[in-house]
């Protein structure tokens, strides 16, 4: 395993490079004229922007990947030759292998005539690439620099003044309202998170101002690498029980973290927070409860939130929010504290705040058809499950848009057997805030299937609680089901971070439908 990461000039190529976390680090590259490989199993909008930023990419994970980069580079263009093509094996078409070397070097401003052979790739993987990875393997064997994920983003924290995001529950929503404040306070930041935000139209931003907001993944314990100048910390429960066995192994990590950053904010809310990680700067949604930041007089609407914020007993003004929840206005006040750390006036953070939409994948509303409003989240542990529920609750009871006051129709993929099997009397009582339940199978997120759990014992148990449950095993039972069950004025939120979103467009045509006159 090498030492450092090279940003010299060195081309990386990274395995997997669709994933979200993955995709985001290969933008940052690409963004700053560094050569960007990468392999992946489909198409999707996240590769598309990369290929559209010069990244090469070939379609499924094999050895021959590297070939690419022991051949001689070619300059047709130079020559006065049409490059050759070929089709990729989902069908869309690329520049053969020598050509896309000569084009990938130009357009990463180089000379492609001065080198005969690119060189070795530094390789990047994810925890996800298991030892058995073909295109792994390979690059084993021929000796390239491997990185974990983690490491490239260690590398660019140490590259920038850093602020890393950390929590089991909030930090794709916390980063990117910390990211969106430093923008819209002109400072010009970096920003690399775990969902896509319509502001930055991805889930990652190149600037030029000395700010990288980062966030920092507790999953596969390497949040230990990082070494950010301000830490967050939202909270700290076991969310990845295929990782760690217990909640002091996750509690160790986080200890590790908060060490690592020479100032930690931190929600004392979070008894774990407040009693293992002793935040320098801390905040709380209790007025009494003697941190830096806090809040009172809130109102928590159907539309947007509402409160006075505090700063160590002074009144710093009002805040409003978009975001729903009492969990968004505790995210919102760690903005709060990392803006005032950074030195900015109260004003300019509450207009920031104000005018952020959300991150996609977090209470996103997808449409609103027969008077049914559709929304999608990423929830995916007990107590996510909870909070975005109580949103729910807060936008229908109250929302102007949808004024008949219909149902909580909760739709819910159940995530890793793993996790399902350790929260399952959790997950069981997560669901109080519905009106309706619909699971469906588990999403194996590539796990194996030991035979210890289903999604029908997920659906009994949540009945045995009291609530209304329908179990539709596969996707397209759940589907038709909602296509015969949904009602004008219900909220139908799809719950999980799996695959389960990939139906909402079909149901919500069916009912776009109903929207036409005879």
């Amino acid at each position: 395993m090498p030492s450092s990461v090279d940003f010299s000039g060195k081309p990386f190529h990274f395995i997997g490079i669709g994933g979200i976390g993955m995709s985001a680090l290969a933008y940052i590259l690409a963004k700053r004229n560094l050569p960007v490989y990468g392999s992946d199993i489909k198409s999707s909008h996240i590769t598309q922007r990369l290929q559209g930023m010069g990244a090469h990419i070939f379609w499924g994970q094999d050895a021959s990947n590297f070939e690419l980069f022991q051949k001689p580079t070619v300059d047709h263009r130079a020559a006065g030759q049409p490059p050759d093509k070929a089709v990729s094996s989902v069908g869309e078409s690329w520049v053969g292998a020598s050509v896309a070397t000569a084009e990938a070097l130009q357009c990463h401003g180089s000379d492609q005539r001065a080198r005969s052979v690119l060189g070795l790739p530094q390789v990047v993987c994810s925890t996800a690439i298991h030892q058995g990875n073909a295109e792994y393997r390979a690059a084993l064997d021929l000796g390239c620099p491997i990185f974990h994920r983690s490491d490239v983003l260690a590398a660019l924290i140490q590259d920038y003044q850093s602020v890393a995001v950390a929590g089991t529950h909030g930090k794709t929503t916390t980063s990117s309202l910390i990211g969106f404040m430093l923008m819209a306070a002109g400072l010009d930041p970096t920003i690399v998170v775990g969902g896509e935000v319509n502001a930055w139209e991805g889930n990652a931003r190149l600037g030029e101002g000395p700010y990288l907001v980062a966030e920092a993944d507790e999953s596969d314990g390497s949040l230990v690498k990082l070494v950010a100048k301000i830490g967050v910390v939202t909270n700290v429960e076991l969310d990845h029980p295929d990782h760690y066995d217990t909640l002091d192994q996750v509690i160790d990590t986080f200890k590790v973290f908060s060490q690592n950053c020479q100032t930690l904010v931190g929600c004392i809310d979070d008894q774990i927070v407040k009693d293992c990680l002793q935040p320098n700067i801390t905040y709380s949604l209790q007025p009494d409860s003697g941190a830096d930041y806090t809040a009172d007089d809130v109102l928590y609407g159907a539309d947007s939130t509402r409160a006075r914020i505090w700063e160590r007993g002074v009144l710093l003004g009002e805040m409003e929010l978009k975001l729903l929840g009492k969990h968004n206005l505790s995210n919102a006040l760690a903005a709060v504290a990392v803006g005032r750390l950074l030195g900015l006036d109260f004003a300019a953070i509450a207009s920031a705040m104000a005018g952020f939409e959300g991150a996609r994948r977090r209470f996103e509303v997808r449409g609103f058809h027969n008077d049914i409003l559709f929304v999608d989240d990423y929830a995916h542990h007990p107590s996510e499950i909870r909070v975005t529920l109580a949103a729910a609750r807060l936008r229908i009871e109250g929302s102007e848009v949808n004024p008949k006051s219909g149902r909580v129709v909760a739709i819910f993929q159940p995530h890793r057997y793993s996790r399902t099997l350790t929260f399952l009397p959790e997950f069981a009582q997560s669901f109080t805030d519905a009106d309706l339940v619909v699971t469906c199978e588990i999403y194996s997120a590539g796990e194996p299937n030991l035979g210890q759990i289903s999604g029908q014992m997920v659906a009994d148990l949540i009945a045995k609680e009291g609530q209304q449950v329908e179990f539709q095993a596969s996707l397209e039972s759940v589907t038709q089901f909602l296509t015969q069950s949904l009602q004008p004025g219900d909220l139908a939120l799809f719950l999980g971070a799996g695959n389960l979103n990939q139906i909402i467009p079909e149901v919500m045509a069916f009912y776009q439908g109903a929207d036409r006159p005879d």
